[in-house]
C-alpha cells in the first residue's frame, strides 16, 4: 500500500460561465457613460439610491418559481433562518420592496435613480451574460401620465447627452391599456379568459423575434419551429387575430388614430389608453419634442406582460455592422413604462409608480460604434525609476513621486526588482509611460534629475542607425535641477498634448 500523500492538484483559473472580467478600458468607458448618464437625472431633480445586491426571494414576484429551490432565473441560496435570498433580477423590484418599507418615511412622489449590477440564471450565449450592469430612473408616487411624458424627454436628454444625435434615435411609446380594450374588443375581457390573454401577449411579445406571421400562429392553433418543437397558440380565430395583428402593426398613429379609437370603443379600459397616448403626445410636443425624438407607436409590444399603462423604448436607429458582416439596425438600449401593482403587492393599496431601465453594456456598445466613448484621453503614469536602494535614495525618489502627484500628474515610483535598470525601461514601454525620471547617485550629488522624453525617444529611435549616433543625439533626454521637475514634465506633457492632437486632425 502506498502511503505517500497525493500530490495536490494545481487549481486551475477558469471564469464562471456568462460572467467576464471588465478591464481598465472599459472601466472608465462605463465611468465616463454613467457619469454623463447622472448628470442628467440630477438636473430633472432625481436623487441616488441604492439597495443590496441580495433580496428575499419572495419580493422578486413572478421571478420565484413553484419549486423547493428558487433557482429558476435566479441565483439564490438559503440564509441559517432558512429563508431564502436571491441576487436581484433587476432594480425595479428592489425599489418596490424600499419605498414599500420605508413608506412613512419617503417623501411622494419619489424620483429617484440606481445603477448596478443585476443577476439572470439563464443559459448563456453569444452577447448574453449573467450578470450586467443596468441604469434606472423611477416616479413613484404620480399617478399622472405627465410622468411618464417626462420620463420619455428624460430618455431623449440622455441619449443627446451621450453624444447620439437627433435622428439616430427614437423614444417610441405605447400603452397597455389600448391593448387591454383591444382584446375586451375582440372577446377576451373577463377573469376567465385571463389566461387566454396572457397567451396573447406572450405571443405578440415575438413579435420582433418570428414577425406577423410567426405571431398570427401563436395567436391561432400554435407555432412549430425549425427542429418540429410545437408551442400551442392563443386559440382566436381569424378576425380576432387581424385586429390585433393590426394593433401591433401601427407605425403612423396620427394616420391608425381613428380606426385604433373605433376599435376600441366601448371599452373603458381602451378609451382611457388612447386618451394617454394623445395626453403624452400632445405634452411631449409642447416641450419641444416632436416625433422625431419621441413618437406615439403601438408596435411598441416588449413588456406588455408587466406594465399597466404607458410603455416605453429607446431605440438607436443606426446601422451596425454584426458578427456576420451584415447591416442591421442596432435598435433598442433601455425602456420602461408604468408598473402601479408592483410596489401595491406590499401596501395593500395601489401605489402609482413609472420608471425606465438603461442597458449600461448595450448602449456602451452602441457609443462605441459610434465614436463616441473613450474620447477622453487617460494618460499612463509618470516612471521615476530606481538606481539606488539605500534609505535616503529611496525616500528622493519617493519625493519625487509624491511632487508629481500632489501637482495632479499622474505617477509612479518603480516596485519592482530595481537593480536591473534595462528591465524598468522596458516596464515603461509596456505600460505606455510618457516619461521616466532618472537619478543616480552623480545626478543626487548635484541635485539634478534626469528626464527623459518616452515618446519622443520611441519616435527618434527609427531615425538613428548606431549606438554612437544614439549616444550623441541624448534622444528627447534632459537634466533639471530637482526642484525644476514638476514644471518639466508639464512642458514634455503638454508638447506630447499638443502632437497626439495634431496627429487626430491630421486624421
Amino acid at each position: 500500500m502506498n502511503d505517500k500523500q497525493k500530490k495536490p492538484q494545481k487549481l486551475k483559473a477558469r471564469l464562471p460561465r456568462g460572467f467576464v472580467d471588465r478591464t481598465a478600458g472599459d472601466i472608465r468607458a462605463v465611468n465616463e457613460m454613467t457619469a454623463k448618464i447622472r448628470e442628467v437625472y440630477e438636473h430633472y431633480g432625481f436623487d441616488p439610491l441604492e439597495t443590496p445586491l441580495f433580496e428575499y426571494t419572495d419580493a422578486l414576484g413572478k421571478f420565484l418559481p413553484d419549486s423547493d429551490r428558487p433557482n429558476e432565473g435566479v441565483f439564490s441560496l438559503q440564509d441559517d433562518d432558512e429563508q431564502w435570498m436571491s441576487l436581484r433580477y433587476d432594480l425595479t423590484a428592489p425599489l418596490a420592496r424600499h419605498v414599500a418599507e420605508n413608506f412613512n418615511e419617503i417623501q411622494l412622489p419619489y424620483r429617484t435613480y440606481r445603477a448596478g449590477y443585476v443577476f439572470r440564471n439563464e443559459k448563456p450565449g453569444p452577447g448574453r451574460f449573467r450578470q450586467f450592469m443596468q441604469f434606472d430612473a423611477d416616479t413613484v408616487g404620480a399617478p399622472g401620465v405627465q410622468a411618464d411624458a417626462e420620463m420619455c424627454m428624460m430618455m431623449a436628454d440622455t441619449l443627446e447627452a451621450l453624444g447620439i444625435k437627433r435622428g439616430d434615435y427614437v423614444i417610441r411609446v405605447n400603452n397597455r391599456k389600448v391593448l387591454d380594450g383591444v382584446l375586451e374588443a375582440i372577446g377576451l375581457g373577463g377573469e376567465d379568459k385571463a389566461g387566454q390573454r396572457l397567451n396573447v401577449l406572450r405571443a405578440i411579445d415575438k413579435l420582433d423575434k418570428f414577425g406577423p406571421e410567426g405571431v398570427a400562429l401563436l395567436l391561432g392553433p400554435g407555432r412549430k419551429d425549425e427542429s418540429g418543437d410545437f408551442t400551442k397558440g392563443a386559440g382566436l380565430d381569424q378576425a380576432q387575430i387581424d385586429k390585433v395583428l393590426f394593433f401591433v402593426g401601427i407605425t403612423d398613429y396620427a394616420e391608425s388614430a381613428a380606426r385604433l379609437a373605433e376599435l376600441v370603443a366601448g371599452t373603458a379600459r381602451g378609451g382611457e389608453g388612447v386618451e394617454e397616448l394623445n395626453f403624452i403626445g400632445a405634452l411631449v410636443t409642447s416641450a419641444g419634442y416632436g416625433p422625431d425624438r419621441i413618437k406615439i407607436d403601438p408596435s411598441v409590444v416588449r413588456g406588455l406582460e408587466y406594465y399597466t399603462g404607458p410603455v416605453y423604448e429607446a431605440e438607436l436607429t443606426f446601422d451596425v455592422t454584426n458578427e456576420k458582416g451584415e447591416k442591421v439596425v442596432f435598435g433598442s438600449v433601455g425602456g420602461g413604462g408604468r408598473y402601479d401593482g408592483l410596489v401595491s403587492r406590499f401596501m395593500g393599496q395601489p401605489v402609482p409608480a413609472t420608471g425606465f431601465s438603461i442597458g449600461v453594456s448595450r448602449l456602451m456598445t452602441a457609443l462605441k460604434n459610434l465614436g463616441k466613448l473613450g474620447a477622453s484621453e487617460v494618460i499612463e503614469p509618470v516612471l521615476v525609476t530606481v538606481m539606488d536602494g539605500d534609505v535616503e535614495a529611496m525616500g528622493r525618489y519617493q519625493k519625487m513621486t509624491q511632487e508629481l502627484r500632489a501637482a495632479g500628474i499622474r505617477a509612479e515610483m518603480f516596485q519592482g526588482n530595481w537593480k536591473k535598470f534595462g528591465n524598468q525601461l522596458k516596464y515603461a514601454d509596456r505600460r505606455g509611460c510618457p516619461v521616466a525620471i532618472i537619478q543616480g547617485g552623480d545626478e543626487r550629488a548635484e541635485g539634478v534629475v534626469q528626464i527623459k522624453d518616452l515618446i519622443e525617444g520611441k519616435r527618434l529611435s527609427g531615425e538613428i542607425e548606431d549606438n554612437a549616433s544614439w549616444r550623441e543625439a541624448r534622444v528627447a533626454q534632459e537634466t533639471a535641477p530637482e526642484a525644476d521637475l514638476v514644471a518639466k514634465v508639464r512642458e514634455i506633457l503638454a508638447a506630447q498634448a499638443e502632437d497626439r492632437k495634431r496627429a487626430g486632425g491630421d486624421v
